[in-house]
């Protein structure tokens, strides 16, 4: 994952280069290979701004507007994450990206003997709406719009984020949430699931239905190859994947009665960006071309800004070595400087220190100083799409084009994503996928810097996130405090409503914002789920 194998005489003469999605790079390039792979101007590139999107869906790019920084941010209690938030605010992100405790994502209270040792450790510890007002206290949700890294229990988190904004009086309308939403990608990539696959789906279905009316600037879903491709996918799997399982969740809201054009415009995804610089290009390019015909041609999409591939390309943590960790600060602006070149709306961008830990702020900020200097100093503003025209970008964009392509033909073939989620075909692929990737690295057939060649050196001390247990002890007794004072009959009543709403069908949505606003817990609400909807037996990988 994320390195091109190289084939070397004895002279150490490069004789081939096989990047990982199985495109061999040539030694030099010319007009007869764009000839060969069947290149041409009107379909495959076009100006920027115009389908099919090849070259950027803004005709001037970034100079019209600069990409948003939005570093992955969340740790211990909701006081500690908002401290957090704001100082890198107050250095210049323009945007949030939450990250949640395993307890929160898993549907856990942070007092549930399942969540015992996990409260606040790898992300922030959110119970009720209490949690996000202290959270989000002091910031802008009409200017700062937020990714919320969260996926079984999206909806309600997006129901919360609401029920916050309303709270410190900003208009449900005007604010700008992201929430990861994409469960068939847990399935595949994390393993943060908690329902069985329809309703699963079915309540991602209500968040996009949802938002059309009540949070226009909300983008209800991010599809998240990022996390495949961490999981042992290739480059051209990730997107190939990726836009299947879109293509499952226009499904479902098409079977609603809704036209296509009436949501699939804040559709938005998650990306990832590591390796061979090429390769990552020509993905990104190939991903904006892929996804605006997808729309045109197989659902009809007409409005040409519907056909946006929108979202955040992420510096790939995966790619990060424990060995010689100041070498991940190279990594990451190589990291950066792909996604910039290949035309990102958002970046977020590892911290060298992530093979570890939680970033210190220190390594916050020189993740994020590195993204202002290709964005103010280097020159990643000044023309869109420089690589355009290069016969190598080019053809490889072709070529990757065509790769993807056969991914998601495989994928048809044995019923479809859903299918392929439901029975265990795709996490078996990525993770055998994984294995010999892993094999590679610890037989030095696959070369990474500083990990399995020039390894020579001092090993560097990296400061690490100290977890004590002090921050689960405050959440928890703050949790019991907000049992004490909350009205318990409000929560029985907007619980039975949610449970009703569950059971018969009903978008859940509107349920679930009463019951963040009557201060139900997290636990709560997904126990009504859970009661409801079963729970999702993973099939067997091997």
């Amino acid at each position: 994952m994320g390195v091109a194998r190289y084939t070397k005489d004895e002279k150490d003469r490069i004789t081939d280069v096989e990047l990982q999605s199985g495109i061999h790079v040539k030694a030099c390039y010319g007009p007869e290979d764009l000839e060969r792979v069947g290149f041409s101007y009107e379909k495959d590139l076009a100006p920027p701004g115009q389908y099919p999107f090849t070259r950027g869906i803004h005709a001037e790019g970034f100079r019209s507007r600069a990409w948003t920084t939005r570093q992955y941010t969340g740790f211990g209690t909701p006081e500690e994450s908002n401290e957090r938030f704001r100082l890198m605010i107050s250095h210049g992100q323009t945007g949030l990206n939450v990250a949640f405790d395993l307890p929160t994502q898993m549907g856990y209270d942070s007092d549930d003997p399942m969540a015992e040792g996990e409260v606040g450790r790898v992300g922030m510890a959110i119970d009720s709406l209490r949690d996000f007002e202290i959270a989000f206290k002091g910031i802008n949700l009409e200017k700062i719009g937020s990714g919320l890294t969260i996926n079984a229990v999206a909806s309600i988190m997006l129901a919360m984020y609401q029920a916050v904004a309303e709270k410190y009086g900003f208009d449900p309308k005007k604010i700008s949430a992201t929430p990861q939403n994409d469960i068939l990608k847990e399935m595949i990539g994390r393993g943060s699931w908690i329902f069985p696959v329809e309703p699963a789906v079915n309540l991602i279905g209500d968040t996009i239905e949802y938002s059309m009316t009540t949070l226009p600037r909300t983008n209800p879903v991010s599809i998240c190859g990022y996390h495949i491709r961490e999981s042992g996918a290739t480059p051209a799997q990730e997107i190939g994947y990726a836009i299947l399982i879109a293509n499952a969740y226009i499904d479902n809201v098409l079977k609603r009665g809704y036209d296509v054009d009436d949501f699939v415009g804040r559709f938005s995804f998650n990306l990832n960006v590591f390796g061979n610089i090429w390769e990552q290009v020509a993905k990104f390019r190939a991903a904006r071309k892929l996804w605006a015909r997808n729309l045109k041609e197989k659902y009809g999409v007409r409005k040409d800004s519907n056909m946006y591939l929108r979202g955040l390309f992420g510096g790939g943590g995966y790619g990060l070595t424990k060995a010689q960790p100041e070498n991940n600060i190279m990594r990451g602006a190589y990291y950066a400087l792909s996604a910039a070149l290949a035309g990102a709306q958002t970046i977020a961008l590892c911290s060298y220190d992530e093979a570890y830990t939680i970033p210190t702020p220190h390594s916050a900020i020189i993740s994020l100083r590195t993204l202002q200097l290709l964005m103010d100093e280097i020159g990643l503003r000044d023309t869109v799409d420089p690589l355009a025209g290069s016969y190598f970008i080019e053809t490889i964009t072709k070529e990757m084009e065509q790769k993807i392509e056969e991914e998601m033909e495989k994928i048809e073939k044995i019923g479809g994503i859903t299918q392929a989620v439901a029975t265990g075909y795709v996490q078996r692929l990525v993770s055998q996928q994984a294995y010999e990737y892993e094999k590679g690295l610890q037989s030095g057939e696959l070369k990474k810097v500083g990990l399995n060649i020039y390894t020579e050196g001092e090993p560097m001390e990296v400061e690490l996130h100290e977890y004590t247990g002090e921050s689960a002890e405050k959440q928890i007794a703050a949790l019991k405090q907000l049992r004490r004072e909350r009205s318990d009959a409000d929560v029985k009543r907007t619980l039975t409503e949610l449970e009703a709403a569950a059971r018969a069908g009903k978008n859940v949505m509107p349920s679930l914002v009463e019951c963040c606003k009557a201060y139900t817990t997290v636990g709560e609400m997904a126990r009504v789920f859970r009661d409801v909807f079963g729970e999702f037996q993973e099939p067997g990988l091997f």
